[in-house]
């Protein structure tokens, strides 16, 4: 019999790739992915994907991607949302059996079932009984219905819970019962995992909340590679911290509508200030993406709309802003941007709600805002500008930002401990995130105006 690897051999599984949509999870998991390869294990990076980025080709599902045979992609698009569902099983179960066979991970890490559907998990056991399943939860897609954004379809409500009757309001075509199925099935996948991980204590208990046993949900916080901090923007004599940044897709969770409310309550005021906006649209509506350069337009030449960027344009792009704005309405989990701004030592002016309130600590390195409030937002952003010691003393505030490698050896030592049956403990990594727990507000949250 061979010795047993010092490492385990890591299959990860997301989504989609960052080369195709750089959302925060597929970002985060395709580091995580090239770290741990760095570290010594073997690891393979498996990427969902569909019609949007990949045709479907002949012969097979799988396609590779660049030169590397280390990263593949599996074309899923027949994909349930509602159940979160593969419902082309014929299509999908022999392309990856194959690949397990052929791999033999000793961890299979699911960053989400979005795309492959929650049968996947089955799958993994069926064929590698001894493989461990480990599922990060970066959102709520498994628990709303409403694209995980936990948040009604009518009137943007934040949601504290789902149940059959409350997801039926928000989805009344569909009859009770789904609700309580759509539960059931994605509750009993679930069932097989051996290790949940929730980059926030936030996310972690709504998930304990939902029914998930806490003793496996391990806290474990992402981390970022690391970088030179940009400079700061050089003031002249007199001048003000008074440039905000916000880095992000434009959608109507992500709170951009909220910012540009605020921007145009400063503007009408006679403040002094710019409000630079880095980010496209991708997948909006045509009313949406009108509706905001309508706001841009209102705030009397305040706001920069900058388009799209790149991962890679960050640094010089902070370079232009003394404080970035997260303005969300959802509650968010760990928000890639505001790990981007604590290494670049920008103070973050984010919702009070969610992971965000739980990674800025307000009035230690950033400042809070009520949820979805622009005169709320606008007084923040006022009381920024105006006091020249306010930034001084956040960024003094800050914390080291923490680093992906960091982070991979928080993984590292989790897959360990699955393989060897040890428990998940308190519930936390061995390096968790020096961020208070953030409140839980509720109420209504009213439209940007």
């Amino acid at each position: 019999m061979s010795a047993p690897r010092l490492l385990p051999r890591i299959l990860y599984v997301c989504h989609n790739h960052p080369d195709f949509h750089p959302g925060g999870t597929e970002i985060f998991a395709h580091d995580l992915f090239r770290t741990v390869k760095r570290k010594g294990a073997e690891a393979m990076f498996l990427a969902c994907t569909d019609t949007v980025h990949r045709a479907e080709k002949p012969g097979t599902r799988l396609q590779g991607i660049g030169r590397t045979a280390d990263e593949v992609v599996l074309w899923t698009g027949h994909f349930d949302r509602f159940y979160q569902s593969q419902v082309d099983l014929h299509g999908i179960v022999p392309e990856l059996t194959e690949l397990l066979e052929t791999f033999q991970p000793d961890i299979v890490h699911f960053h989400h079932t979005l795309m492959i559907g929650v049968e996947a998990l089955f799958l993994v056991k069926r064929v590698l009984p001894r493989a461990k399943i480990v599922l990060t939860l970066h959102d709520y897609f498994p628990i709303c219905a409403n694209d995980g954004q936990m948040v009604t379809t009518n009137g943007h409500v934040l949601c504290r819970g789902a149940s059959a009757d409350a997801c039926r309001r928000c989805f009344p075509q569909r009859a009770l019962d789904a609700f309580v199925l759509r539960e059931q099935h994605v509750k009993t996948m679930f069932g097989l995992v051996d290790r949940f991980v929730a980059p926030s204590r936030f996310l972690r208990d709504r998930y304990v909340a939902w029914g998930l046993p806490a003793a496996k949900i391990e806290v474990v916080a992402n981390g970022r590679p690391s970088v030179k901090p940009a400079p700061q923007r050089k003031l002249a004599k007199g001048a003000r911290r008074d440039v905000f940044g916000y880095f992000g897709n434009l959608s109507p969770y992500k709170g951009v509508k909220v910012a540009l409310a605020a921007a145009k309550r400063l503007a009408a005021d006679g403040a002094a200030f710019t409000l630079r906006v880095h980010g496209g649209a991708p997948f909006q509506s045509e009313e949406f993406r009108a509706a905001i350069a309508g706001q841009a337009d209102d705030a009397a030449g305040r706001v920069a709309m900058l388009g799209p960027y790149h991962r890679e344009d960050v640094a010089r792009l902070m370079r232009d802003v003394d404080w970035v704005v997260v303005p969300s309405i959802w509650w968010e989990n760990a928000p890639l941007v505001i790990q981007e701004a604590f290494q670049h030592r920008r103070p973050v002016i984010c919702s009070d709600i969610g992971g965000m309130a739980e990674m800025v600590r307000d009035g230690a390195d950033g400042l809070h805002f009520r949820v979805a409030d622009p005169a709320s937002l606008a007084a923040t952003m006022r009381r920024a500008a105006d006091d020249p010691r306010e930034w001084e003393r956040l960024v003094a505030g800050m914390a080291p930002a923490r680093t992906i490698e960091e982070s991979a050896d928080d993984h590292l030592a989790l897959y360990r401990n699955v393989q060897r049956g040890r428990s998940g403990g308190r519930g936390e990594s061995r390096r968790p995130a020096a961020r208070r727990a953030a409140p839980i507000h509720g109420g209504q949250i009213a439209p940007a105006s």
